[in-house]
């Protein structure tokens, strides 16, 4: 028997290869599916299941493409309804992989299909648990994301509490836990950095498995502070049922090397975004205009499903030589399957041609200390609320990158303001999208909150105002 992770950082994601006796099966495995084929064909074995856990809603899963190319059989638990041809598994279903044995375990309640997988080894015993969204370490899923549910999420969390308390938390405390996602993941709130685990060490860490935990505790503490899912999440559930186009298609296009003349001309006769995923100091020297910058050395996928409202958005690509393929490949990962092509040549090339360039203004933090000592500076924190609270600059707004588009008219457009991340990368990004906007009139802080502790600028924690 052979259990691997195969672990994205982008994404915050585990998929699965289990290999018994030339058998193999792949659990949530992502939407390039290549790598998982050349992997059975080096052990000289055939794929034959591919478990899902649930519908994801945060990455396009490779499920479709991989059967259409290996015949393998797709699996997702109870509830669960496709257009493609699938095997709905009984609770319980035993599902035989060379000399282990892999049993369809419902867990209802972070969707009403989601369904965890309990391998037993050749003696039948426990081994290990592939918990999918059920269970993290250090968390369980939001009851939240369940698509067409006409439960509430109060009563989808208590449905959790069930499952969790029935199904998972009677297991050996020597089962191997394996989840679907770590920490950065939008689908938990307290994921932990570590990919695996065991479930003893989840009773005695893990706040949602409590022994003395009742559901009306535990439904408070799972749906308390749940900020509002990216809006990209239904539209990847949608797919995830339904189907989607290959991405050997996607990347046929997508993979296009265009002219500084045939891009321009396509920018211009369409609705494309221009999008920018170099590293953030080359996008604030030069970019061009109204581009969006969302580099591919930060959380490339999941701010473009956040981001960008429009999963059939055409998109233009400005990429950093060499890495065109793996920019089409991560954003066909969160279903935008409709890049039209790169800029052949960069950046240098549009320059070389005589085209225009816009620049960002960026500063350090030091100077920004010295525009706050004059009273001269109108600085925005774009951080997520949780660490705005943790400490921020005194009296400063915060306006998070998530939902920047929600905040346009608390810019000003008459004087200079400043905005700032932890670190560089998410300010630049939002400083893009008020530039494409037309506020001309934003600058960059460089190296984010990071520098800001170090400079003379006052901070000061979250304050929670009095109840009248």
């Amino acid at each position: 028997m052979n259990i691997e992770q195969i672990y994205t950082g982008c994404l915050s994601q585990g998929a699965y290869y289990i290999e018994s006796k030339g058998e193999v099966a792949i659990i949530d495995p992502l939407r390039e599916v290549q790598p998982y084929i050349d992997r059975a064909a080096k052990d000289n074995a055939k794929i034959i299941y591919i478990f899902e856990t649930h519908f994801h809603a945060d990455f396009v899963s490779g499920h479709v493409t991989l059967a259409e190319k290996t015949g393998a059989k797709i699996v997702f638990g109870p509830n669960a309804k496709t257009n493609f041809p699938s095997h709905i598994a009984k609770d319980g279903e035993v599902f035989k992989l060379g000399d282990i044995e892999i049993v369809a375990m419902h867990t209802p309640g972070h969707t009403m299909e989601s369904t965890c997988y309990l391998l037993r080894d050749q003696n039948r015993k426990d081994y290990a648990l592939f918990s999918g969204d059920t269970l993290f370490l250090g968390d369980v899923g939001r009851p939240d994301l369940a698509q067409k549910s006409d439960l509430t999420m109060e009563q989808l969390a208590g449905t959790l509490y069930e499952s969790l308390r029935n199904k998972v938390m009677p297991l050996a405390d020597d089962v191997i836990v394996y989840p679907a996602h770590g920490a950065g993941s939008a689908c938990g709130k307290n994921l932990s950095k570590e990919t695996q685990g065991t479930i003893g060490n989840q009773k005695l860490t893990n706040y949602a498995l409590r022994a003395d935990m009742t559901k009306e505790e535990f439904i408070k503490e799972v749906t308390a502070g749940l900020l509002p899912p990216p809006s990209y999440f239904p539209l990847n559930v949608k797919l995830n049922k339904e189907g989607y186009d290959s991405i050997d298609e996607v990347l046929a296009v997508g993979k296009t090397a265009l002219s500084p003349a045939k891009f321009e001309q396509l920018a211009n006769d369409t609705d494309a975004l221009i999008l920018d995923v170099r590293h953030q100091t080359d996008f604030i020297k030069g970019f061009i205009p109204r581009s969006i910058f969302i580099g591919l050395d930060g959380s490339f996928a999941p701010w473009v499903g956040a981001l960008i409202k429009d999963i059939e958005q055409p998109i233009l690509l400005v990429c950093p030589e060499g890495r065109e393929e793996e920019t089409v490949t991560r954003l066909s990962r969160v279903g935008f399957d409709h890049a039209l092509g790169y800029l052949d040549g960069g950046i240098e090339a549009w320059r070389k041609a005589g085209k225009e360039l816009d620049s960002l203004v960026s500063v350090s933090a030091s100077t920004l200390a010295a525009k706050i000592a004059e009273n001269n500076a109108v600085v925005f924190d774009v951080r997520r609320p949780g660490e705005y609270e943790s400490e921020h600059i005194v009296d400063v707004a915060n306006t998070p990158l998530d939902f920047i588009n929600d905040y346009l008219e608390q810019f000003p457009t008459d004087k200079e303001f400043y905005v700032h991340c932890a670190g560089g990368y998410r300010s630049v990004i939002a400083a893009s999208i008020l530039k494409a906007r037309g506020f001309h009139n934003v600058i960059d802080v460089a190296g984010g909150f990071d520098s800001i502790k170090e400079s003379t600028i006052k901070t000061t924690d979250y304050i929670c105002p009095s109840t009248p």
